[in-house]
């Protein structure tokens, strides 16, 4: 049915067994038609799944003062740490959400840390929920394995050579983890009572892991559909920078969520995008131009630019917490 996302097996990717092709078939399908696709055969521990998911729901009951110990503005330069209920800004709108920002954990001696480079350096984790932080760290690996193998599909279903990204952007990705707990009772009719509302993604792919909450929904071109969790499943999407990379081939879906459950809504998302000093270009050769379509917010994400991958991260990112813009990045 085009009303439900396609669920495709990437055990044959995560192996790199001959029927790799076959799933980087299915991924090229998924983003032409949806731009969002589950994933099965992942091979991310259920355990450590259920140990994030708990370590997670133990950080978010703690009081106000407990979680902001490890509040953004003390995580400096690296972009780290706890925001609260509408802290995070989407298209301008404050978010029904709370959450934690983590990233690739570095040393202060590493080189991009001494220089200062904006989202390097190390975590914030809480002293209250201890356990938060080998969860996650551990979680983060396992989806950045995930997220080479992905690539290599990718590259497969453009018809080019499975090491196609990771030779040119990945090899060293930056990658960004996000826990977002949607307290339950915010939720109404309006608009306005989004935990997040109509938006993008602005970077290469995104692989996430939902509760059981529900609530996630996905624009198509019958209007919005729903993308329920599947148990062991995850939900991938594409951004705005490979709908970019394959001049609209592929679609950067808008999508939204909303708690509809009577329980809080954890979400998991993890962003694998390429090295922080990559210079972007379009694919040549196999990848046709497709039409672009008009986006909601008018944005022309194709209009050309000459900047570092990491450049067009903080453009963005600036927009999501202005307040934090001035604060740490000046």
């Amino acid at each position: 049915m085009k009303d439900r996302l396609p669920v495709i097996d990437v055990r044959a990717l995560v192996e790199r067994s001959a029927h790799a092709i076959e799933a980087g078939r299915r991924i090229h399908d998924a983003c032409v038609t949806h731009g969002f696709f589950y994933i099965e055969g992942h091979g991310v521990s259920r355990e450590l799944q259920g140990r994030l998911e708990h370590a997670s729901r133990r950080f978010f009951a703690l009081g106000d003062a407990t979680k902001g110990e490890i509040a953004m503005l003390r995580g400096g330069r690296a972009w780290r740490g706890y925001f609260a209920v509408g802290a995070e800004l989407t298209s301008g709108r404050p978010d029904l959400k709370e959450g934690i920002y983590f990233g690739a954990e570095l040393a202060p001696d590493h080189p991009r840390v001494r220089a200062g480079i904006p989202l390097h350096g190390r975590n914030l984790f809480p002293g209250a929920v201890p356990e938060l932080r080998d969860c996650v760290l551990g979680y983060m690996r396992a989806m950045t394995e995930l997220g080479h193998a992905l690539a290599r599909g990718l590259a497969l279903g453009l018809g080019l050579d499975e090491d196609y990204f990771q030779k040119r952007y990945t090899a060293d990705p930056l990658t960004l983890f996000r826990i977002f707990n949607y307290p339950a009772g915010r939720s109404g009719a309006d608009d306005a009572a989004w935990g997040v509302g109509e938006h993008t993604d602005y970077g290469f792919l995104t692989i996430l892991k939902q509760d059981t909450s529900g609530g996630l929904q996905v624009r198509s071109s019958h209007g919005w559909i729903d993308a329920p969790p599947i148990p062991d499943a995850f939900v991938c999407n594409i951004g705005d920078m490979l709908d970019r990379m394959t001049g609209g081939l592929y679609r950067s879906t808008p999508h939204r969520v909303r708690n509809v459950g009577r329980d809080d809504r954890l979400s998991f998302p993890f962003f694998f995008d390429p090295n922080w000093d990559a210079r972007v270009a379009p694919i040549a050769g196999p990848t046709p131009s497709a039409g672009h379509a008009e986006r909601w917010d008018g944005a022309d994400i194709h209009e050309p630019f000459a900047v570092t991958y990491g450049e067009y991260v903080l453009q963005k990112v600036s927009k999501v917490f202005p307040h934090l813009t001035a604060d740490v990045l000046t």
